[in-house]
């Protein structure tokens, strides 16, 4: 065990830059580093062919799986004055390219960082953290809706004082808004902004403590000549030549808090983030499944906005047993993507559809930490959703999934 903890000493420098996507592997000067990941698992839902946020949506007569969920293939360079990363993702589905971006900095001037190319939208806690260092299998749903992917292309300043403010990093960003496809499909473009502050080796270097706000200020092009607008009854239809060729306003606002406290029993995190906004959507239709009608675009959309006003937020909790390699998780998420309209609103007679359902995720499971690389986690999610006037939707869908998985970081 000494032997154990003394390895992740010595690398923790190297983990701190690795947890974070939008850095190299460590940012001292080195040539060509390889990292990553791999994460096989298995996976059992309760029906057959659901819609699922843990991993994409089942197969229509399968309700059980072996995939491979991520296979991230890391390669960065680090000299005097710049930084290079490229990373793709190997799975069944084929291989996809990550991240590929070039950082430029000046080494009397270490604080201004400027980051060109695929990189994470610096939106939030969460989204920037590594897959292969976070706890829990997958990002809350809010996340998967509202930036899918987590990527987009552009560019990034990062100012990060070094002394007297150590504590404080702030982001800017001008991005496509298409997301990790990187096919813009108007002349717009969107504005991220990120300012977290960490305090760390609190109350006798016991108690760390983090937190920041976020925001995303962008806009949907709309390609007919009408859009909805929803109320606390339900969605109104407006109609005009003049609105085809008109962008939707696309705005996000967001929190987050991170607290660990070091304890003899063990190591104990609390971790949550609460996002609002307006998201311009579509309606859920026989070629859109469900939650999907609120997902953000990758490419224009053909059919009618839906604009709706949305809220989400999850809280994370874990706790290592005893100083031991085994780690208790629980988490509970939620995401409205109409906060207007309640459940027992929505149906067809106000043109509601089941985009605009609220769901919720109750997490729990458990990981074991085999070495410094190799990591077990077993999971299950609980999702529910209220019933509705909807056809299919008129009691809690079965979808909860259970996951095993194994994960190996190199």
């Amino acid at each position: 065990m000494k032997v154990y903890l003394l390895t992740l000493v010595l690398l923790y420098p190297l983990l701190v830059f690795s947890q974070n996507n939008n850095a190299p592997s460590s940012y001292d000067i080195h040539d060509i580093k390889i990292t990553g990941y791999l994460q096989t698992q298995f996976q059992q839902a309760q029906t057959q062919g659901i819609s699922s946020f843990s991993g994409g949506d089942f197969a229509e007569n399968s309700d059980n799986r072996f995939i491979i969920r991520r296979g991230r293939l890391k390669i960065d360079r680090v000299d005097k004055y710049s930084s290079i990363v490229f990373q793709i993702d190997a799975t069944q589905n084929g291989l996809q390219l990550m991240d590929a971006f070039i950082q430029l900095h000046q080494p009397d001037y270490k604080q201004v960082k400027f980051t060109a190319g695929l990189f994470n939208r610096p939106f939030g806690y969460s989204i920037i953290y590594s897959s292969g260092y976070r706890d829990f299998p997958e990002r809350a749903r809010m996340f998967q809706t509202l930036m899918p992917r987590e990527r987009d292309i552009g560019g990034m300043v990062t100012y990060q004082p070094t002394r007297a403010f150590h504590f404080l990093t702030a982001d800017l960003a001008v991005v496509n808004g298409s997301g990790l496809f990187a096919r813009d499909y108007d002349s717009k473009k969107d504005l991220v902004g990120n300012l977290t502050f960490k305090f760390d080796s609190l109350a006798g270097k016991k108690f760390h403590i983090g937190f920041g706000g976020s925001f995303y200020k962008g806009s949907v092009r709309n390609d007919t000549q009408s859009y909805y607008t929803s109320s606390a009854t339900g969605f109104t239809k407006h109609t005009d030549p003049a609105y085809e060729g008109d962008n939707f306003k696309r705005n996000y606002f967001g929190g987050n808090v991170q607290l660990q406290y070091d304890s003899p029993f063990g190591v104990t995190t609390l971790k949550s983030e609460y996002v609002a906004g307006t998201q311009p959507g579509v309606a859920s239709s026989s070629s859109v499944r469900g939650s999907v009608a609120s997902t953000s675009f990758s490419t224009q959309p053909a059919t009618d906005l839906y604009l709706r006003s949305f809220e989400g937020y999850y809280v994370w909790f874990t706790q290592q047993i005893l100083k031991t390699r085994f780690n208790a998780l629980l988490a509970y998420d939620v995401y409205d993507p109409n906060s207007k309209l309640s459940e027992n609103q929505i149906g067809p007679d106000n043109l509601s559809t089941a985009g605009d359902i609220k769901f919720s995720t109750l997490g729990y499971g458990f990981t074991y930490m085999f070495n410094n690389r190799v990591k077990f986690t077993f999971y299950n999610e609980h999702v529910t959703n209220a019933p509705t006037a909807l056809e299919n939707y008129q009691k809690d869908i079965r979808d909860d999934v259970f996951t095993a998985r194994l994960q190996y970081r190199w």
